[in-house]
């Protein structure tokens, strides 16, 4: 297989696992172009070819995928330059900052007939793929009870930079812009067909214009009721968590480490230590699940197949969200 061209559009704090992926796959994948709006940003990647020409780095023949490392409110558009040119994507999360245009770019990608991959990591860990073996194989039974938390913290410095927390920059606050990981992956373990009721506020510890906590009671795919607890207020941030109960076992995913309980009196573990950025050291994670998002994204593109995090597995992320929004209530109210 020859190495993929590929031109990374945002050098971000988001781009550092990006990049140390790349180079663990060097021999794969050809960074091409290192693209910015601004010079100065490009001035820690000499080791690339830079520009800041996005538009141009997209065109050019020796690229044949796009990585989009940007704020959500600019993937459409680089997006779109991209699928005029038959380029391949992969974008970060979230899709974009509203569920139309993330419809629209979904849609768009599958018009033009090319690749769309979205960088939602966290089924790519090792526990969770040890959770899922376990629904798979019915080891666990049938779903009774699910829940997720994703209790984080973020400082208030974190929402003084420049759009953070903003509708017009990231379209959301805590479901959209954090959570959205562990809503994707609970999604693709037991599905979500309902959202019964929610909660949704900017609690008193954030100066921010979006919600920094969200709370709601959901309906699992095959019926069975779940919770769902979501904040960036919850200091000094714990691992995110998902539990689900089943009528042979009960497993809980916590980060990146899994404990199973099962009623014939067996049980299963996988344990790690590895930090998940849940705290305000938001890149306080292993590379690995990056690396396996991008390893997964080239061979698709080889093997002409969809990657394993699709845009409209993304999507149905992103509508549960405005669903969760649009039935949340202020307390009180």
């Amino acid at each position: 297989m020859s190495a993929l061209g590929l031109a990374v559009i945002g050098t971000g704090p988001g781009s550092i696992p990006h990049f140390k992926s790349l180079r663990d796959l060097a021999d794969r994948v050809d960074v091409r172009f290192v693209v910015a709006r601004r010079a100065a940003s490009l001035a820690a990647f000499g080791d690339y070819p830079t520009t800041t020409d996005i538009a141009a780095a997209i065109a050019d023949p020796s690229v044949g995928a796009v990585l989009v490392l940007t704020p959500p409110s600019s993937h459409l558009a680089i997006a779109r330059l991209a699928f005029a040119a038959g380029k391949h994507v992969l974008v970060e999360k979230p899709l974009e900052v509203s569920t139309e245009a993330a419809r629209a770019l979904v849609a768009e990608g599958r018009a033009a007939g090319v690749r769309v991959g979205v960088v939602l990591q966290q089924r790519f860990r090792d526990a969770s793929i040890a959770v899922r073996d376990l629904l798979t194989s019915g080891r666990l039974g049938d779903i009774q009870v699910a829940s997720v938390q994703i209790p984080w913290w973020r400082p208030q410095s974190y929402y003084d930079e420049a759009g953070r927390g903003t509708v017009a920059r990231d379209g959301g606050g805590v479901l959209l812009t954090q959570a959205i990981h562990t809503l994707n992956f609970f999604q693709h373990l037991v599905g979500v067909r309902r959202v019964v009721a929610a909660q949704v506020c900017t609690t008193a510890l954030h100066r921010m214009e979006t919600e920094d906590y969200a709370s709601a009671l959901l309906e699992t795919a095959a019926g069975a009721p779940a919770t769902l607890i979501a904040t960036t207020a919850s200091f000094p941030g714990l691992p995110e968590s998902i539990e689900i109960i089943g009528t042979l076992g009960t497993a809980r995913l916590e980060g990146a480490s899994l404990r199973a309980r099962f009623l014939d009196g067996s049980s299963l573990e996988h344990i790690s230590t590895e930090g998940t950025g849940g705290g305000a050291s938001i890149m306080d994670f292993p590379h690995d699940a990056h690396r396996a998002v991008l390893a997964d994204f080239i061979a698709a593109i080889a093997e002409g197949r969809d990657p394993a995090v699709t845009g409209e597995d993304a999507l149905a992320t992103h509508e549960l969200i405005a669903a969760i929004m649009a039935a949340g209530t202020r307390p009180g109210g």
